[in-house]
């Protein structure tokens, strides 16, 4: 809920019925109490009433001066905060209401913190409803306050931040995975290393719920080659697939690495409390809910911020980011960008391998430790959302401008040509939409727009764009942004778009090189695929001699 909804009108219920009342921004301004204005309800004669109690009641002043009909805010502060913690108000509509209302801007004098506004207390409370926040100390609450910078209202758009960016629906290469509102997870697709965490090394064809999983509640996962992790609300992280967190195939024959087909705690991380994983094709990280990034493998020569060897499994400190605060991780194939919170702003950082630019620096070169992507300031752009993809990268501005920088092959970046970009460059073409969602993957780009249609460009697997007709996709240019028909035909509105962000021949060992596909949920949590489905990773299992489908088709979850 807005502002400008919560000043419009907030429903109490007194005496069993529920009242809509509107509040005048600054009554306090003049030295009373702010009244809240209740709609006129009748009276209904009954057998045991009569005109005269009628008048009686209307002429009754129970509040000093108010008028009949008028409730002081300041009588009920309680019901006051209640309303404002159950209405989910945004961050800054919160501090708009201090800035604009002197009853929500002075203490309201609630033990044990007194000196706390309302807005304030409203904040610190819908902290308090998520699990990283609720199980921490008292003192680390206060420690991520002041690096939030002072306000539990920071600490919640934080919160926000990492919450926003999550997804709950992943195509990996060959296998997908799937987080329901309540945590459960379900999985489908290629299983040869038990990747699936079902106990067993068979494809599945169709959604099965992780049931090892019961009773715990799963908030995030990462996908990589042949290997999960989840991410649990109570910060813990589960492995299973091949039982190693870097890709063994790129230094050498695979040698007979164990595999674990059923979700495993990862020891290593029990010190740390993990809000998200993401898995790279060379490495994989995690991020803790103070803000902190760790990486395994893929260290040597301190690619990626710390020299280990590549078949490394410890964790990690990502060094370089001591005064940072990140809300957000994605990773690239052999690169890792991380959204950084700022009270005024986000900003971008990036580290590993920068050949094509997908750095964003402005040159090729590899960064051992991550760097401040500068070049979002000139644009004056503002960073919300980020997407690595498996060889470019894309950003999201709050204004809903989209940039993209990286290899160009196939006219990904959507800038009308194929050639790299060394910075975030905004894609013209997206001018007239207002984006709310963005997703990159192997020479894909995919953006949502607010009204929930699709847009997409680059790759040379036309089926992986959603476009109808193959014989039209395979001449068409797709170095721009176009809208995607098929979506658009389902008549639903899209919120998120996923598409196999991984190099399609580290599917060869699965016999399905160059097969990704991609997943579109809608508002109404309907959940659609596209592209390569031979293995079953969309959930569905395809006619015998089809390998992929063009038109999206319904995959059977309900995400509501």
């Amino acid at each position: 809920m807005t502002q400008t909804e919560f000043t419009a009108g907030i429903g109490l219920y007194c005496n069993g019925t529920a009242r809509f009342m509107q509040c005048p921004m600054d009554a306090t301004a003049s030295g009373t109490s702010p009244m809240i204005q209740f709609h006129s309800i009748a009276d209904e004669p009954t057998s045991h009433s009569s005109p005269v109690c009628i008048v009686a009641r209307s002429q009754r002043h129970c509040y000093g001066d108010g008028k009949p009909g008028d409730f002081p805010l300041a009588v009920s502060p309680s019901i006051v905060l209640h309303v404002l913690s159950s209405c989910e108000l945004d961050p800054k509509d919160l501090a708009a209401l201090e800035a604009t209302c002197t009853f929500f801007s002075k203490p309201a004098s609630f033990a044990p913190n007194f000196a706390l506004s309302l807005p304030e207390l409203a904040a610190f409370d819908m902290c308090q409803k998520r699990a990283m926040f609720k199980l921490m100390k008292q003192e680390e609450q206060e420690c991520l306050k002041q690096r939030c910078g002072g306000s539990w209202k920071l600490v919640l758009s934080y919160i926000l931040v990492r919450e926003r960016n999550s997804s709950r629906v992943i195509a990996g290469p060959g296998h997908s995975i799937v987080i329901t509102t309540n945590g459960d997870v379900y999985s489908f697709g290629a299983n040869c290393s038990g990747q699936l965490g079902l106990g067993d090394t068979e494809d599945k064809f169709k959604p099965c719920l992780i049931r090892s999983l019961q009773g715990i509640r799963i908030t995030q996962a990462a996908v990589g080659s042949k290997r999960t992790m989840l991410v649990a609300d109570t910060g813990s992280v589960y492995a299973f697939g091949k039982d190693t967190f870097q890709g063994a195939e790129f230094f050498g024959a695979d040698d007979g690495t164990n595999v674990i087909t059923t979700p495993k705690i990862v020891e290593s991380l029990k010190g740390v409390f993990v809000v998200q994983a993401a898995i790279g094709g060379y490495f994989s990280a995690v991020l803790s809910r103070e803000g902190q990034v760790y990486t395994f493998s893929w260290g040597k020569a301190e690619k990626l911020g710390h020299n280990s060897d590549p078949s490394d499994v410890e964790p990690h400190l990502l060094s370089g980011l001591e005064d940072v605060l990140v809300t957000h991780i994605s990773a690239g194939n052999c690169y890792l960008l991380m959204l950084a919170y700022q009270r005024n702003g986000m900003t971008v950082y990036s580290v590993g391998c920068g050949l094509g630019g997908k750095l964003g620096h402005g040159c090729k070169n590899n960064k051992g430790v991550p760097k401040l992507i500068e070049h979002f300031q000139a644009l004056n752009f503002k960073p919300v959302a980020i997407s690595a993809g498996t060889w470019h990268a894309a950003a999201l501005g709050d204004d809903g401008r989209v940039c993209t920088w990286g290899w160009g092959h196939t006219g990904c970046l959507g800038h009308g040509d194929e050639e790299y970009k060394a910075v975030p460059t905004i894609v013209e073409r997206l001018s007239n939409v207002k984006v709310v969602h963005l997703s990159t993957g192997e020479y894909t780009t995919f953006v949502v727009a607010d009204n929930g249609d699709v847009y997409s460009c680059g790759s040379g697997e036309p089926l992986n764009l959603g476009f109808q007709e193959d014989d039209e996709a395979d001449n068409a240019d797709f170095s721009t942004p176009s809208l995607v028909d098929s979506l658009k035909t389902l008549k639903e509105k899209v919120v998120q778009i996923s598409p196999t962000n991984a190099s399609y021949w580290l599917n060869s060992e699965m016999g399905q090189p160059g097969q990704p596909h991609t997943f579109a949920l809608t508002e109404s949590g309907k959940l659609y695929g596209f592209g390569g489905g031979i293995k079953g990773q969309l959930g569905v299992k395809l006619h015998e001699g089809l390998e992929r489908v063009n038109t999206p088709m319904r995959v059977p979850l309900d995400l509501r």
